[in-house]
């Protein structure tokens, strides 16, 4: 049995789908909930594999969420142990940083249902097996990484270039969301429902993301991506 822990960054923004796939993979799951203020960050002994997760803060908020550069000391620790590490949103941006990259406002500010193509160079990666070259995805972020070191391009959209990133075989970095569900983009929006405010060519209205919910399916793509995370 594995044992998976995850980071998670606010109440509204959990494990989504990815929840119903550890469950049929019989995991163990562990959890450090930072907005609770008696968490605290395992031993690297204490689990298999890592999962970050997204939230409305940036990497560069030390000083209103101090337990930041703690969580992304502990990052580059699991990376150079050689454990699977998976982050989604902020939690790509926290692993692009711990390996040394840049993070920063993106050009373009995207909310929404829009498509991602994988790059060539991610469509031969044994991480990427079994996933279509292109897809619609949800997105929520103002911000963006330049690629680590060594790093593979995983997907570009056209409001942002860099879409994600696998590195030594092991770690994913997402800045879109596949775990998302109508339940989950539902909290989101009551808890971030300011930043839909203008909308534009890249921020849909908030019935347009509910709506898209019920039509798009991410959860095969998300469950193909894990099988072949933790397969290596």
């Amino acid at each position: 049995m594995r044992n998976v822990h995850y980071f998670q960054h606010v109440p509204f923004e959990g494990l989504g789908t990815i929840e119903e796939w550890l469950t049929g993979e019989n995991c163990r799951v562990s959890k450090t909930q930072f907005y609770n203020a008696d968490q605290e960050i395992p031993s690297l002994d204490d689990y298999d594999a890592l999962i970050v997760m997204g939230g409305p803060m940036s990497i560069h908020d030390q000083k209103q969420f101090p337990w930041l550069k703690d969580e992304k000391e502990h990052i580059r620790k699991a990376i150079t142990a050689n454990k699977p590490v998976l982050g989604i949103c902020l939690g790509a941006q926290l692993i692009a940083s711990a390996l040394g990259a840049t993070v920063k406002a993106n050009q373009h500010k995207e909310i929404g249902w829009f498509p991602i193509e994988l790059n060539k160079a991610a469509l031969g990666h044994e991480l990427t097996r079994g996933l279509a070259n292109s897809m619609t995805v949800f997105h929520w972020h103002g911000e963006t990484f330049s690629l680590p070191n060594n790093a593979i391009n995983l997907a570009t959209s056209q409001a942002c270039q860099n879409q994600g990133f696998i590195y030594n075989n092991n770690v994913i970095g997402l800045q879109f969301h596949l775990e998302m569900n109508k339940v989950s983009i539902e909290a989101l929006i009551t808890a971030c429902i300011e930043e839909l405010s203008p909308q534009g060519q890249f921020i849909q209205e908030a019935e347009t993301l509910v709506q898209r919910a019920a039509t798009e399916t991410t959860k095969p793509a998300l469950f193909k991506l894990l099988d072949n995370w933790l397969s290596i």
